[in-house]
């Protein structure tokens, strides 16, 4: 199956081009108190060993827009600030620094305002995501079309627009754009519609998806669906969890999509009668080492020293365990029999050693 992506205009996020036939990127935001420059730049950094592409900060005050540069300083990854309805903020982020701005153009202060946001973005060349979501929309828009639903998101798709043209009123046009909703369907509906009446980048996301199983699924779901289906050029897993979790699914849902893939794949078994090792532990503690390896290696943890090494077969690379004894096998041939309790560290030494073979060749 071919993907045949939506064809859009490009923009530049600091060096990352997003849009126009660029690879999809995949962003966080961070959860740590912007002004604390320390707490945000180790969590940045963590995000960028598991391979974010983007990365936003809050940015509710004078002092986060000012530590925008601080952060900078320290990062790889371009950054974009956070604003809601002060402009000060956002222009204060950009002369500080900020790559990209996330803004509602509509709630930024009225017109004049807006207009000194778009001359910063301008001077700066700093892109613009235009972002609305269901709880958000105009009271006009909503007597007009009705709350967004799967079956009439005309609202949500009406407000983006309207947006947009009071950023191109200004002659600017370095904008993607984003329409968030709590429901899967109407996520769907609306981007689906939104594809059809514009050709900017749309930045993908389902607001306020829920934890890690129900975030998980709610988020895989609806954009599995439109990535699938060509639209979308860059997105965020919203979790109610650590935003490491965040870039984790996002990079799972690329792979299993055959879009991008970044890394190891992890195959690991459901657990049966016959398990006789603490696999749920085990395939956790692998799967974050994982996060820090590039090579697209193929990984397995087993939970049976009898039927997994087989069951496995197409892996590289993979462990199985139980009763007090552990082996190492690539390809479904064994490689290795280590004591239990040394099988994890040896493991890792030997990915390790694996992925820098993989490079050397390479």
């Amino acid at each position: 199956m071919t993907i045949l992506r939506r064809a859009t205009r490009q923009i530049l996020v600091g060096s990352v081009p997003v849009g126009g036939g660029a690879p999809i990127t995949v962003q966080s935001m961070t959860n740590t108190s912007t002004e604390d420059v320390e707490a945000t730049v180790g969590q940045i950094q963590e995000l960028e060993v598991a391979g974010c592409d983007i990365i936003r900060v809050a940015v509710p005050s004078m002092a986060a827009a000012r530590a925008v540069a601080r952060i900078r300083e320290r990062i790889t990854i371009p950054l974009i600030a956070d604003i809601h309805f002060d402009a000060r903020l956002a222009v204060a982020a950009m002369e500080h620094g900020a790559q990209g701005i996330r803004i509602n153009p509509g709630n930024i202060g009225g017109s004049d305002k807006l207009a000194r946001v778009v001359a910063a973005a301008k001077q700066h060349r700093v892109p613009i995501r235009v972002g609305v979501n269901s709880g958000s929309i105009e009271k006009g828009l909503l007597s007009r079309y009705g709350y967004p639903s799967p079956e009439r998101p005309d609202a949500l798709i009406a407000s983006a627009l309207d947006n947009v043209r009071l950023v191109e009123k200004h002659a600017f046009f370095d904008m993607k754009i984003s329409i968030k909703s709590s429901d899967t369907l109407t996520t769907i509906a609306g981007y689906r519609q939104l594809a059809q009446k514009t050709d900017y980048p749309l930045h993908l996301g389902v607001t306020e998806a829920g934890g890690l199983i129900a975030g998980t699924v709610k988020s895989s779901v609806a954009l599995g669906i439109l990535l699938a289906e060509g639209i979308g050029d860059t997105f965020r897993i919203s979790l109610t969890r650590p935003p490491l979790e965040e870039i984790r699914v996002g990079f799972e849902l690329l792979r299993a999509l055959r879009i991008r893939e970044r890394g190891p794949e992890l195959i690991s078994c459901p657990t049966c009668g016959r398990t006789r090792i603490d696999l749920f532990a085990l395939a956790e503690k692998v799967e974050q080492h994982l996060q820090t390896m590039q090579s697209p290696l193929k990984v397995a943890v087993m939970g049976c020293v009898v039927n997994g090494p087989g069951e496995a077969r197409e892996a590289d690379i993979g462990i199985a365990g139980g009763h007090g004894v552990g082996i190492i096998f690539k390809k479904g041939e064994l490689y290795r029999k280590v004591a239990e309790d040394e099988l994890l560290p040896v493991f890792l030494e030997e990915l390790n050693k694996l992925e820098a073979e993989r490079k050397a060749g390479a």
